[in-house]
């Protein structure tokens, strides 16, 4: 599978890349993959093991007369986004990604491409593989479940690894070097709320709203994008005026992932059917203006459904949850004052759901300051607590605090100017780099992350400009090449 991307050059970082492709690995399954690269570890005849949680290290001993330079940790997950378009069949936990190459950039058929983090895993083992790189001591460390909960750097065993310098090869922009990234927490709000049998007099409505971009909660959260979740939210809250029941919605897939798609049925009386319809016809029309050629795509359908045994929520119950969910934060909070352009706190609306009178929801709070963090959280837990829902603020991991004045970053510069010929600039990001994880576990660490250009990342629209694989590439070498002159 994927026999084109042997092809491609640089060689060595697209053979990896396909054993990627090739090899299923959604959070939570990446054992097949771990599998592979010990097997593939043996027959290099470097040194792997495992700790406790089962993030993988492989080590390679310097390049003899090296011995004396600098320790390089070289850090990427192993695990990517599983996003499919509707209605394209894809077993993430089985099926390969199948990629394809339009106009200098690889994209996948109908899914996430996975070149989050897997250009930077590539990258990695193409590194240890290279026969023809002078370096100090490596050690390669692939952590588990990032996307999902960070779990593996949250776990990472202490006290176990041995270098001084790490380079994250999981960012998304080429000619960028970042030195610092938001911390932040999962809220998970869950309710069992009371309904009542379908009336006589009451008809069931279909609502679906598709056709948005989705992409990175984080990094994407300042783009003119649509959240599925808040504007489905929204029609739902101007048919509560005509007195409908919330009988079921799904919206959404990942707390990480900016939603592309929800859905919910409604029981209104069927008396104000033709005018629900009219309301769902006009706020389309709203909506597609409001969001303009940010996110153009969106379709807000609206179908009488046939009667079935749905039972609606009471009418209370959905007025009071159509509320706290049309109340609640979603977006960009506050800009940062101190790194211009860059998102201070933010949250997204990412997972919700109702089904038989369980109400769920997954949103993802971020901050560059991790007390901000906590009080969005606990904006959560003040609105949501007052229908008497559950409440839980869970995975919070802290951010990394940015050290301009980092010697690794001082080589990075200037090595980036002797071969690219310009200075790259350097950021902050507003995701959750496992850079903020690792730091407080090893403190003494110096950081410093960079990739290669990746667009439409935790969507279906994902790709990964090739040619800025291969300045990628030459810069990691380069870079490990006078690392290993210190």
């Amino acid at each position: 599978m994927n026999a084109h991307l042997a092809a491609l050059e640089p060689r060595l970082v697209w053979q990896h890349f396909r054993t990627l492709c090739n090899t299923p690995r959604p959070s939570g399954h990446e054992a097949a993959l771990v599998a592979t690269l010990e097997a593939w570890a043996d027959a290099q005849g470097l040194a792997h093991d495992r700790d406790a949680f089962g993030n993988l290290r492989i080590r390679k001993p310097a390049t003899p007369g090296c011995e004396g330079a600098p320790g390089i940790v070289m850090q990427g997950h192993l695990d990517m986004v599983a996003q499919a378009n509707a209605g394209h069949e894809h077993d993430f936990t089985r099926d390969p990604i199948r990629t394809v190459v339009k106009e200098g950039w690889l994209h996948a058929e109908g899914t996430t491409l996975g070149a989050d983090n897997g250009m930077g895993v590539a990258a990695i083992l193409a590194v240890l593989e290279d026969p023809e790189l002078t370096h100090g001591p490596l050690e390669a460390l692939f952590t588990l479940e990032e996307e999902t909960s960070m779990g593996g750097a949250l776990n990472l065993a202490e006290n176990w690894l041995e270098g001084s310098l790490l380079l994250n090869l999981d960012s998304e922009d080429r000619g960028e070097v970042y030195i610092g990234c938001a911390g932040g927490a999962d809220v998970v709000v869950d309710a069992q709320l009371p309904s009542a049998a379908l009336q006589e007099d009451e008809q069931l409505l279909s609502l679906s709203l598709t056709g948005l971009k989705g992409g990175h909660s984080g990094m994407d959260i300042h783009q003119p994008l649509g959240n599925a979740n808040r504007l489905l939210v929204r029609v739902l809250w101007a048919l509560d005026a005509l007195d409908a029941r919330l009988v079921s919605y799904q919206g959404g897939t990942l707390r990480n992932a900016i939603p592309r798609e929800a859905f919910a049925q409604v029981a209104l009386p069927a008396d104000d059917m033709d005018a629900a319809l009219a309301t769902v016809e006009a706020l389309a029309k709203t909506l597609k203006a409001e969001l303009g050629s940010g996110d153009s795509g969106l379709v807000l359908t609206a179908q009488r459904a046939e009667q079935a045994d749905a039972e609606p929520l009471t009418r209370d119950a959905s007025a009071m949850l159509l509320a706290a969910l049309h109340a609640a934060p979603c977006g960009v909070e506050r800009m940062s004052a101190d790194v211009p352009g860059v998102v201070e706190t933010s949250n997204n609306l990412g997972v919700l759901s109702v089904e038989e009178g369980r109400f769920h929801l997954c949103a993802l709070v971020r901050s560059l300051h991790d007390s901000a963090a906590e009080a969005m959280a606990g904006r959560f837990q003040a609105l949501f607590g007052l229908m008497g829902a559950r409440v839980k603020v869970e995975n919070g991991y802290p951010g990394w605090a940015p050290n301009p004045e980092s010697p690794l970053l001082a080589t990075f510069k200037t090595r980036h100017a002797a071969l690219m010929g310009y200075v790259p600039e350097v950021k902050v990001i507003h995701a959750g780099l496992e850079c903020g994880i690792l730091g407080s576990k090893y403190p003494h660490l110096d950081m410093i992350s960079f990739g290669p250009l990746i667009r439409g990342a935790h969507s279906p629209d994902e790709r990964v400009e090739m040619a800025s694989v291969a300045e990628f590439w030459a810069m990691l070498r380069d870079l490990v090449e006078a690392l290993a002159k210190k």
